[in-house]
């Protein structure tokens, strides 16, 4: 049995350009009809790790953190809603949209991982926030999400409190980073080589036909 492509996607749910870059990613898997070559598996970063529970507007969180003006956010808004057109994916823009902190939603996604349900969950959270205005570190957010899934709700959401969870989490934080992961999405293959940013789907397929073709030959 041939290996599997090991891909690991570190990325946060609140990141439009880790939805586009996935989606792009899923495109590229798909025209070359390599779906059953492929593992993914994602890996959890905070773009906000102390961001408080009321979270911040977005507007306000992105000209503090980039120094970027409102002319430029609602061009980058405007350049991620067509992005997300081109992929099937809505991104809903608002006034009062907030950042939210979102490490709740990573130690859901680690649990998720053991029932093959993480790009499934991955996709319904950043569908619940981007496309349906809905705050993904509150709990009755969560648990609709699993369930939309088919995830043990109550079994999941339990894994909040749960101190070993979180450090599990943590842990894989602390790994990224520490191998020099800064900028979301970074998107590792094989745990060799990377490519950070929403590549065009064209550039994906091209190092996915690399790799396969590598791995055939070994």
């Amino acid at each position: 049995m041939k290996e599997k492509l090991k891909i690991d996607i570190v990325s946060d749910v609140v990141c439009p350009w880790c939805t586009i870059g996935y989606k792009r990613l899923e495109k590229a898997i798909s025209e070359l009809g390599i779906e059953d070559q492929i593992d993914i598996e994602w890996q959890p970063f905070e773009l906000n790790p102390n961001m408080p529970a009321e979270g911040q507007n977005v507007i306000e969180h992105i000209t503090e953190k980039y120094g970027s003006t409102l002319e430029q956010q609602k061009a980058s808004q405007q350049h991620m809603i067509d992005a997300g057109d081109e992929l099937g994916f809505k991104f809903d823009y608002f006034d009062e949209m907030r950042m939210v902190n979102t490490f709740d939603a990573h130690i859901l996604l680690d649990y998720a991982k053991d029932f093959n349900k993480q790009t499934e969950l991955k996709m319904q959270l950043t569908k619940a926030f981007f496309s349906d205005r809905k705050d993904v570190s509150k709990k009755e957010v969560l648990k609709e999400a699993l369930l939309e899934v088919g995830l043990n709700a109550d079994e999941a959401l339990a894994k909040l409190d749960n101190d070993e969870a979180c450090l599990e989490v943590r842990n894989k934080q602390n790994y990224w980073k520490n191998l020099g992961v800064n900028s979301v999405p970074t998107i590792v293959f094989n745990r060799k080589s990377a490519v950070t940013g929403a590549q065009p789907v064209d550039t994906f397929k091209q190092v996915l036909s690399e790799l396969i073709a590598e791995q055939k030959s070994m």
